[in-house]
């Protein structure tokens, strides 16, 4: 198994872990509660909130769409009339909420096989392939092989 798929696997155990967890608590679908959380975290704009989720515009639209209909998303206008400002209404809070305690509880269950320290390197290294791969879309980052493409 090469690391893009044993990542990938594994980012489908946790989504499917969490969405369990989250299953006992809210009927919500997994992308919109992420969504929710992205919003609260400051992305205020649908074509930031698509990036953010790797998803494409229309897709991020139709999300928003939703949470907009279940009293969660409210659309102000932006900075210019092409751009919404999405925020969170008093509702979605719980729901956020409910995300983020499932998400620390995925983070406390990795300490029953990896050591602390472990899991310190292991986001040190994930961080490190991310911001790395970024740069390469980017084309700011140095070729693999150190010669410039």
């Amino acid at each position: 198994m090469t690391l893009v798929e044993q990542v990938a696997s594994l980012r489908r155990t946790f989504r499917r872990l969490v969405s369990e967890r989250l299953g006992e608590q809210t009927g919500r679908p997994f992308m919109q509660l992420l969504a929710l959380k992205v919003i609260a975290g400051g992305v205020a704009s649908q074509a930031m909130l698509a990036d953010r989720l790797s998803v494409d515009a229309p897709a991020a639209s139709r999300l928003v769409d939703r949470l907009e209909e279940d009293g969660l998303v409210i659309r102000r206008a932006g900075e210019n009339r092409r751009c919404l400002k999405l925020e969170l209404t008093e509702k979605a809070q719980g729901e956020v909420q409910l995300l983020r305690d499932a998400l620390q509880w995925m983070d406390g269950e990795l300490c029953h096989y990896l050591e602390e320290a472990e899991v310190t390197e292991l986001k040190r290294l994930l961080g490190k392939l991310q911001d790395g791969l970024l740069r390469a879309a980017e084309g700011t980052a140095p070729s693999a092989y150190g010669v410039d493409d």
